[in-house]
């Protein structure tokens, strides 16, 4: 598999880790947007939401249950993001949640 976070995962490529355990990997966003951007991956490769099922709903509800937790810096506020697919923003084929904060954030509505 040709998948970059995939890579990131099993250690062939580097990353500034940031936690990880056995279903997830979090790690630094190499062009963040604010001080504090994380990205949150599944150590299963699902290329985005659209893949989310029955089977493996158990690593997305592990992911939300750490947001809290991993964005603990982000003392007033932060934003997740999945982007899903090429008009969604998605640029990585493996479903991943970007954390972002550590400043005031832009109103998105």
């Amino acid at each position: 598999m040709d998948c970059i976070f995939c890579k990131i995962i099993s250690g062939e490529l580097p990353s500034e880790k940031f936690y990880e355990d056995e279903k997830i990997l979090a790690f630094y966003d190499l062009n963040p947007i604010a001080p504090v951007h994380l990205l949150v991956v599944p150590k299963l490769h699902l290329d985005s939401l659209n893949e989310v099922d029955c089977g493996n709903i158990e690593y997305i509800t592990h992911i939300l249950s750490k947001i809290p937790q991993l964005a603990k810096e982000c003392e007033n506020g932060y934003r997740v993001v999945v982007n899903t697919g090429e008009d969604g923003g998605q640029t990585v084929n493996h479903l991943h949640f970007h954390i972002i904060g550590g400043r005031k954030l832009a109103y998105m509505g």
